[in-house]
């Protein structure tokens, strides 16, 4: 009973709402009609506002729908040039690698570069100075595209980039797209720069090497400088 009750309650709360609307909505229509000189330029006011707002909202929506698509077009071609520009790499000896690697740091102003060019260099390819001075050591592995550098690859790295070489600022650099997680986030820990097969298709592109020590893979890169 009490919820019948409160059903017919409702339907009369609705019944009344909808009439007290339809009595507002009347009186409204006729004090519009009396004041139609003063309420008209409200009106077409109002309405161009709302025109002009919708069409602004959908230019908006379209310009920003034609960035976005100029940027990932504009992030396809870089890639396309990228790897266009790595196809003379991946053709490269190992050798022939560390010395292509050595002249990159030379173009970008880094001195006293040496190349190693033979086994059980423990891990110092190349070595130079970077311009402001700190020690640079590079791992290069020449690997193809679709394999990873293994956590065990860069443990070998960071055993000796430091301990052995002394670097300022230790650079592992590969022509594979990717790092292991876990080596990856050795590297990062470590202080380990690492630089894989995009990043160095953009160093090879002719981005300096200053800006992309800080990118590091997904990020991080060196912070220590060297002493006084």
């Amino acid at each position: 009973m009490a919820t019948r009750r409160r059903r017919r309650l409702k339907k009369r709360t609705r019944r009344q709402l909808h009439g007290w609307g339809a009595v507002v909505a009347v009186l409204a229509a006729v004090w519009v009609a009396g004041n139609w000189a003063a309420v008209w330029p409200i009106l077409a006011a109002g309405t161009a506002a709302i025109v002009l707002g919708g069409a602004g909202w959908v230019l908006l929506r379209a310009h920003r729908s034609a960035v976005g698509q100029d940027r990932q077009w504009r992030a396809q071609e870089e890639a396309k040039a990228r790897e266009l520009s790595m196809t003379e790499v991946d053709a490269l000896t190992w050798q022939d690698f560390e010395k292509y690697v050595a002249d990159l740091c030379r173009r970008d102003g880094c001195t006293k570069v040496i190349v190693s060019g033979k086994s059980g260099d423990l891990g110092a390819d190349v070595i130079g100075y970077l311009t402001d001075g700190r020690k640079l050591v590079i791992q290069c592995k020449k690997y193809a595209p679709e394999r990873s550098v293994s956590s065990q690859d860069m443990q070998k790295f960071v055993g000796t980039a430091r301990p052995e070489h002394g670097a300022d600022v230790a650079l592992y650099v590969t022509t594979c797209r990717t790092f292991t997680k876990a080596a990856l986030g050795l590297a990062l820990r470590q202080d380990i720069v690492a630089l894989h097969r995009d990043l160095l298709g953009s160093w090879v592109k002719g981005a300096h090497l200053d800006t992309l020590i800080p990118l590091n893979g997904s990020g991080g890169g060196t912070t220590r400088r060297p002493p006084a």
